[in-house]
């Protein structure tokens, strides 16, 4: 293997790597492209602009504040590909302008127009009937005013708190004696950002076409009040803004007693990171932009001034509406056809690997194998990993239940997997409650494997039966990721899961596994070797072939690696949704490589590795992509499909473009 790895620096050059950053951001534009399918349903493309916007908030929060928090600590040093932080961050925020003004000025000229062509109406108060005013006055009154806190600013009461993405107006007041004062109205988050007129109340007013749907922003209407919040005052000007926050704040694992209690106080203290990101009305004069930058401490290129309201991924509200025409037709997953006789799931498992593509098919299995290891008196003991389990999980419940039943559980809860640490946290302290044994992993690792392991009492002896998969137990993503699971009695993939599991809640040393590849421990080495291996299959005259699906590829070392190939004569082809380095079709360099990405209805989050291997092709599910943080600092898990029709299927549905 070393002598494969020192043949690969001379790749590790500036000039042959895209921005990862850059790189992401092309992926949201692809994003957007979806909502500018003009054979798209309408209420589809709302939602991806609703995505777009979500996933352009969460880049700031995590991404772009690491780059400022670099620039901050002065570090001028260029990454992999050759730019630094400030030039990276420049770049970003050339890219992300255009992308604003593309997507807004779509809305105005394109959805709106056809929203309302449909009896769908987003309107200002000036287009609304005195009688709808007159009931959206009253609505006010009742609904809205006594939540809303007027906050002023002046010397004897500071700046106030602004919280992560709320939405909140900048208010000039002038008093009876000519003194001018500025103040700040929080939108409240607990309320609807959208609001329905005619469902707002049983008032008589209220029109009751139910063909038409008539909305109002709750900042819209909170404007046309902002007078019964300042008697005796006048409004100069009004105008919206909202800030984004660094979310990613540093752990220090090390100086940690308790694991579970620092994650609660990091989630407590994410509230009040710095500001990245200023967005205001683009009419929203200039003293008050500065009042704004000079309060939050941030400076004039962190301002993003739009023409239309802020925050836009609430306009996912639409989607809700009953008009299926508006939108792609329901899709059921199916039920897979080796569960359709009344056999517990442990017979149907022995007698076959079952390998499920979700949403596909149907996630209820993988709930029904935790529910009969729970019920069942023979099992002994139950082992599961959980990173995103969401709210009101099944699987969670079962494993509660299982333990107040006597078994032996030991879950492991990935309480860093961002943006879930609250919902991770109530149910380790949950299962805890129950006699669970709950284990948060190893130190410096985030455990992102999806794997579970139940041992059962059986006429032979004891018997493992195992699921794996590259995504998370987690029954409402499962009905919009596209993911793999396999569950097996394979006695090497058991004991190598059961090894993991030692790994994690215990001590071991263990390093070689007979059929899984596990990051940190071997996963990127074992990539290398397969990789080296197409390459001397290909020296030797046999064809050469690799296939990556993946969601990221930015691991230098596995770029340089995939360049090798190209440059031997394997012909690879990749398939990546998100951050993609690797830059193809170079000559001397990558000619022998496409890249294609896939966005579409369902979010692309499988994780698969092809070779070909002079014909015995070898094919691995897995939880980990191709980039450092998964094969570095992650625990990860390969798993090979073993099964020829398996393999048949992933070919099929994953590479259907490929001849074979």
């Amino acid at each position: 293997m070393a002598p494969f790895k020192n043949k690969l620096s001379k790749y590790i050059v500036p000039e042959n790597f895209f921005n990862r950053d850059l790189s992401w951001l092309e992926f949201n534009r692809r994003v957007l492209e979806e909502a500018l399918n003009p054979k798209l349903p309408l209420l589809e493309k709302v939602k991806f602009i609703s995505i777009f916007f979500s996933n352009l908030d969460e880049f700031y929060m995590i991404r772009v504040s690491g780059l400022k928090e670099q620039i901050r600590a002065k570090i001028i040093e260029p990454g992999v590909d050759g730019l630094t932080p400030f030039e990276t961050l420049q770049r970003i925020e050339f890219e992300v302008r255009n992308m604003l003004q593309h997507v807004y000025d779509f809305l105005k000229l394109e959805i709106i127009p056809q929203l309302k062509d449909n009896n769908i109406f987003i309107c200002k108060p000036t287009e609304l009937s005195a009688s709808e005013m007159e009931l959206l006055s009253d609505y006010f009154k009742k609904e809205i005013f006594p939540v809303l806190t007027p906050l002023a600013f002046d010397p004897g009461r500071p700046f106030p708190y602004i919280s992560n993405l709320s939405l909140s107006f900048a208010i000039q007041i002038k008093k009876v004696n000519g003194e001018k004062h500025f103040a700040r109205v929080k939108v409240p988050s607990i309320l609807p950002r959208l609001l329905r007129i005619d469902t707002l109340c049983s008032h008589p007013l209220a029109p009751s076409n139910m063909n038409s749907f008539k909305y109002i922003w709750l900042g819209d209407l909170i404007k046309a009040n902002l007078h019964l919040l300042f008697p005796g005052m006048e409004i100069i000007a009004a105008h919206r803004f909202r800030i984004t926050r660094n979310t990613d704040l540093e752990i220090q694992e090390d100086e940690a007693e308790d694991l579970l209690d620092l994650i609660e106080e990091n989630v407590k203290q994410r509230k009040f990171g710095s500001v990245v990101r200023l967005e205001v009305e683009k009419d929203m004069p200039g003293y008050m932009v500065q009042t704004l930058i000079e309060n939050l401490e941030i400076s004039e290129d962190d301002v993003h001034a739009l023409e239309g309201n802020l925050g836009l991924s609430d306009i996912m509200m639409l989607y809700d509406l009953p008009l299926p025409l508006l939108k792609d037709k329901p899709f059921h997953p199916v039920a897979p056809a080796v569960f359709e006789n009344e056999e517990d799931i442990f017979s149907h498992i022995r007698k076959k690997d079952i390998l499920l593509h979700h949403p596909y098919e149907s996630f209820n299995p993988v709930i029904e194998f935790i529910k009969q290891a729970t019920f069942d008196p023979d099992v002994l003991a139950i082992k599961q990993t959980l990173y995103r389990v969401g709210p009101n999980s099944p699987i969670v419940r079962y494993l509660i239940e299982a333990a107040e039943r006597k078994k032996q559980v030991a879950v492991l809860v990935a309480l860093k997997a961002r943006f879930d640490e609250e919902n991770n946290i109530f149910w380790a302290r949950e299962l805890e409650k129950a006699g669970v044994h709950v284990v948060y992993g190893l130190l410096g690792l985030k455990t992102h494997t999806k794997m579970s392991l139940v041992v059962r009492k059986e006429s032979e002896g004891v018997k493992r039966f195992v699921h794996l998969s590259t995504g998370n137990y987690n029954k409402d993503t499962a009905k919009v990721y596209t993911d793999f699971g396999l569950f097996t009695c394979d006695e090497d993939i058991c004991n190598d899961v059961a090894e993991i599991f030692n790994f994690l809640t215990g001590y071991s040393d263990q390093k070689e596994f007979k059929k899984l590849l596990v990051a940190p421990l071997n996963m990127r080495d074992k990539f290398l070797e397969f990789v080296e291996r197409e390459i001397a299959n290909v020296k030797e005259g046999k064809p050469g072939h690799i296939i990556l699906k993946l969601n990221s590829l930015v691991d230098p070392t596995s770029i340089a690696a995939l360049y090798e190939a190209s440059n031997s004569g394997v012909k690879i082809d990749l398939i990546v949704r998100g951050n993609c380095c690797l830059i193809p079709q170079v000559p001397a360099l990558s000619e022998n490589i496409r890249v294609i990405s896939i966005v579409g209805r369902f979010l692309e989050h499988s994780r698969i590795y092809y070779f070909y291997n002079n014909g015995e092709e070898e094919i691995y599910a897995s939880s980990a992509d191709l980039m450092q943080r998964n094969l570095d600092r992650r625990v990860e898990t390969s798993f090979p499909i073993l099964e020829p029709d398996y393999k048949k299927l992933i070919k099929k549905v994953n590479f259907g473009y490929q001849s074979f």
